[in-house]
């Protein structure tokens, strides 16, 4: 069973940056697909970043030049550095993943079969 359990959150002021780790078991020396996704109370949820086994990325446009995603395919530890963070990006984070073949890297929650609990991201102006 592949199980997700995200770190890093915290609290910043604008402008400030953090990095948020994703350790995944059961997924090493597996075709995958893994991704960041945000909630925030009253909006829906919404897709970040993405990467696949081979390295193909993704960004929502909002966060392009700002948030970098990687992955350590040797334990399949997902990370997303963010920096010159905004109020804006104030939402508990969510790493998801899927064991699939594939180049590409989706942002649609329904193309991921695995989800972590969250971590908190808040950013104060």
């Amino acid at each position: 069973l592949v199980q997700l359990v995200e770190s890093g959150g915290g609290s910043v002021q604008t402008g400030g940056s953090l990095r948020l780790s994703c350790a995944a078991s059961e997924l090493t020396n597996r075709p995958n697909r893994m991704a960041w996704f945000r909630h925030t109370l009253g909006k829906e949820r919404e897709g970040v970043a993405a990467i696949t086994s081979v390295g193909n990325t993704k960004y929502d446009e909002p966060v392009k030049g700002r948030f970098t995603i990687s992955k350590d395919n040797a334990d399949d530890t997902l990370y997303l550095e963010m920096r010159s963070l905004k109020p804006e990006d104030t939402a508990t984070y969510y790493c998801a993943a899927r064991d699939v073949r594939t180049t590409f890297a989706s942002l649609n929650s329904e193309d991921y079969t695995y989800w972590g609990q969250g971590t908190q991201v808040t950013v104060s102006s």
